[in-house]
């Protein structure tokens, strides 16, 4: 399978997604990932200008996984 970049908006909807899953609210889990709750609801929303640390403390407090890999080398 091919490795593919997600766009801001499938990321706000793999949040928002895992989220609902868990039974938290919005400011409930802005409060666990230590960000606001507007970056939060801008993040779910597919904001594309995110910060990339506070996203990825919100991934992280829903026990999501970011994989990143090089370009393969040709």
């Amino acid at each position: 399978m091919p490795n593919r970049v997600l766009t801001p908006a499938e990321i706000g909807d793999v949040v928002r997604t895992a989220r609902k899953a868990a039974g938290l609210r919005q400011y409930e889990l802005a409060g666990a990932a230590g960000v606001g709750l507007r970056f939060l609801v801008e993040l779910e929303r597919g904001k594309p200008t995110a910060q990339l640390g506070k996203t990825l403390e919100v991934l992280r407090a829903l026990g999501c996984t970011f994989d990143i890999a090089p370009p393969a080398e040709g």
